[in-house]
């Protein structure tokens, strides 16, 4: 191995490939995988216009509102007519929600005729209660009279209006059936006002189908997939507050605290971090279980503000959640038992930590080095985010192409107009589906990425502490955390712009085979027979090793990208020839000490989750304008963010590990098998026979 890869320290092929005497960290490199970086470059050009795109064609006001009869979104100021205040809307005809309810009907709920509200009518008790069109033509009113009369004018018709109306034409219409405000939309209950059905009645309306058609057809609507993804998305927007505090403040301040602790406490960390884990997931859990109502009475309502106890509508918010909380006891259960297992393992990880530890402590910029690709991070989260809902509330609002009869009196021309009467839709086209496809994506390839130059940063810094003996050394800078900074933006972006695109792939590969699977398993296309089904497991589990070792060997080659400045697929190469060749030292301390680690990054990540439930338990998202369809979106990214921060915090701990590891290798690779610059404490770790001799047989 000493021939063909050279030492990092003493002999080592230069970039020119000649052969160079002394030296910690080569400084002859050359600028690597440079196309990868110019491709990088462009896929942000790439993002940026795509972003455009969102900012030009969305609202955000759609992932919560919807459209009235002509087109515009309600609670849009800038519409054709100020709603501001106007958020709920409400189909007017009963008859035509009762015909879209229908199977063999042509008729569409979008094309029924809607207005927006302040706040759901209700049928009288002793009379009939009216809600008439919006005010224009001979109807002299503002909008604010037409509120402040509970949108009623009926007494200002002219007899062809009060006719037409009783036709259920307009321009004013019958409060039969009682509604409640469900996620800004005025669900009907399919059970007439008896006074108000006999006063309609008395005054030669037309028959009102009363049927339960009627409540599941606005419900259906309500509860369609793409309905709950869009709340779902306007959740994110409502909460941004608690994404902030728990996707951003919150796991710096407790990655931090962990970093010192390892400091300081290195001893007891395992067994916190191992007992912390346990109680934080239950946690987790449980939360969920009280959300999904199976404990207490605190489950989710679909209904906004007060309302009838009597009334019961179901949301399918409230079966995710109960799904999530089943996936959690699974995760909870195996969790628990993986920690008990390794408990007997934790001495050995605390003696890896250890060593991490020093190094820590004598390279103290580490420790506040994370902050600088968090703070990076953090804005591009931002707009990111920004675009995203922009992005997911695009479209075009165009007027539906239908036969049905929905004639309605329009006040401006003074006639009954049939001409215009099919409502209006938001219109996605393909593109748009490949946009946030590939919105998606750039986020988890520019997330690998600063994830990867702060790795490749770290191992520089730890590589020139280990070459010196944890002394300091002329050859060392003064500060070598921004001497490696230095070294990676002028010689090793493209590399690590290359190894954030392979693991961005296979991670868009394995999502898109996971979807087919999914579809497979949903239409009963599994394999029938032993040997299919087996080979179709199997191929799951070799597509998750798959995906490990990609992600092991892109970490291990950041740290010999810092070291020898080697293009990424020679990194590669050179870290896999180590490890392989090293692989009872390596795996015996590295494996217990990386579980050790990830249960960390949970601790915080979950941290986060646990805030994120409290907070959005308050009375701010729980009723009135800023309610949130469910906890479940808001929670999960903020455990994402957290498990993000903590991995840049954490890779101080994993980095250092790794690449004193690595570079342990290397040094007794070099010296016939003893290494000359370990500290003791690796050393004595690294070289215990009873453990070798164990783990050999």
């Amino acid at each position: 191995m000493r021939g063909p890869l050279g030492a990092v320290i003493g002999r080592y092929p230069s970039s020119d490939g000649s052969t160079q005497m002394g030296g910690i960290i080569r400084h002859n490199r050359k600028c690597r995988d440079i196309a990868f970086l110019v491709l990088f470059i462009a896929f942000w050009v790439a993002m940026i216009v795509n972003s455009s795109f969102g900012f030009n064609k969305g609202n955000p006001l759609r992932l919560t509102f919807g459209l009235d009869y002509e087109g515009n979104v309600c609670g849009n100021r800038h519409a054709k007519r100020n709603l501001r205040e106007l958020e709920l809307r409400y189909w007017v005809n009963p008859n035509q929600v009762y015909q879209s309810g229908l199977k063999n009907s042509g008729f569409k709920l979008s094309n029924a005729r809607s207005i927006c509200l302040m706040e759901c009518p209700i049928p009288s008790e002793d009379s009939l209660n009216w809600v008439c069109d919006y005010p224009e033509g001979d109807i002299h009113l503002t909008m604010d009279d037409w509120i402040d009369r509970n949108y009623d004018y009926f007494e200002f018709l002219t007899p062809e209006m009060r006719n037409t109306s009783l036709q259920l034409q307009g321009p004013c219409y019958p409060v039969i059936f009682p509604s409640v405000n469900v996620f800004w939309s005025c669900q009907f209950i399919a059970r007439a006002a008896n006074m108000s059905l006999r006063h309609w009645q008395q005054m030669g309306g037309v028959n009102i189908n009363e049927d339960i058609v009627i409540d599941k057809s606005i419900h259906r609507s309500i509860n369609s997939r793409s309905s709950v993804l869009k709340r779902y998305m306007a959740d994110i927007a409502k909460s941004w507050p608690v994404l902030i505090v728990c996707g951003g403040i919150l796991p710096l301040f407790l990655s931090v605290i962990w970093l010192l602790m390892i400091r300081h406490f290195v001893s007891g960390m395992p067994w916190i971090t191992v007992i912390l884990f346990n109680v934080l997931i239950v946690s987790v859990t449980m939360f969920y279980y009280l959300k999904a109502g199976w404990i207490g009475d605190d489950a989710i309502s679909p209904i906004i503000g007060e309302h009838d106890p009597y009334y019961s509508v179901f949301g399918r918010e409230l079966t995710h959640l109960r799904v999530a909380a089943v996936i959690m006891t699974v995760v909870m259960i195996t969790a628990v038992l993986s920690s008990i297992a390794i408990v007997r393992r934790i001495l050995m990880a605390t003696s890896v930590l250890k060593v991490a530890a020093k190094v820590i402590g004598e390279v103290q910029a580490l420790i506040i080095f994370p902050i600088m690709p968090y703070l990076i991070l953090a804005i591009f989260y931002i707009n990111w985010l920004s675009a995203a809902l922009y992005l997911f509330s695009s479209g075009e609002i165009l007027q539906n192409d239908c036969n049905s009869n929905c004639c309605a009196y329009d006040l401006a021309s003074k006639r009954v107009n049939c001409d215009r009467c099919c409502g209006y839709s938001i219109h996605y086209t393909p593109h748009i589906a490949i946009a946030i496809l590939f919105h998606l994506f750039g986020c988890y390839w520019v997330t690998q990425f600063f994830i990867a130059c702060s790795s490749t940063v770290i191992a520089g810094s730890v590589a020139s502490y280990y070459w010196a003996r944890g002394e300091t050394s002329p050859e060392i800078p003064f500060l070598p955390v921004f001497s490696s900074m230095k070294r990676l933006m002028r010689y090793s972006l493209g590399s690590v712009a290359l190894g954030s695109l392979t693991v961005s792939f296979v991670e868009s590969i394995r999502f898109m085979l996971e979807s087919i699977r999914r579809k497979l398993k949903v239409y009963n296309m599994m394999p029938e027979s032993r040997v299919g089904r087996v080979a179709f497991y199997s191929s799951q589990g070799f597509r998750k090793c798959i995906e490990w070792t990609i992600k092991s060997v892109n970490r291990n080659a950041y740290i010999m990208i810092a070291i020898t400045g080697k293009s990424f697929c020679r990194a590669s190469a050179i870290a896999t020839e180590l490890i392989i060749s090293n692989i009872l030292r390596i795996g015996k301390v590295n494996v217990i000490g990386d579980v050790i680690l990830f249960l960390g990054k949970l601790c915080v990540s979950l941290s986060s989750a646990v805030f994120a439930f409290l907070m959005l338990d308050t009375h701010k998202y729980r009723s009135a304008h800023n309610k949130i369809s469910s906890p479940l979106f808001p929670v999960l990214v903020c455990w994402g963010l957290g498990y993000v921060v903590a991995t840049l915090f954490f890779g101080v701990v994993e980095m250092s590990i790794d690449t004193i590891i690595l570079s342990f290798c290397q040094d007794s690779e070099e010296h016939q098998g003893t290494a000359q610059y370990a500290p003791p404490l690796l050393i004595e770790t690294l070289n215990d026979q009873n453990e070798m001799q164990r783990l050999t047989q």
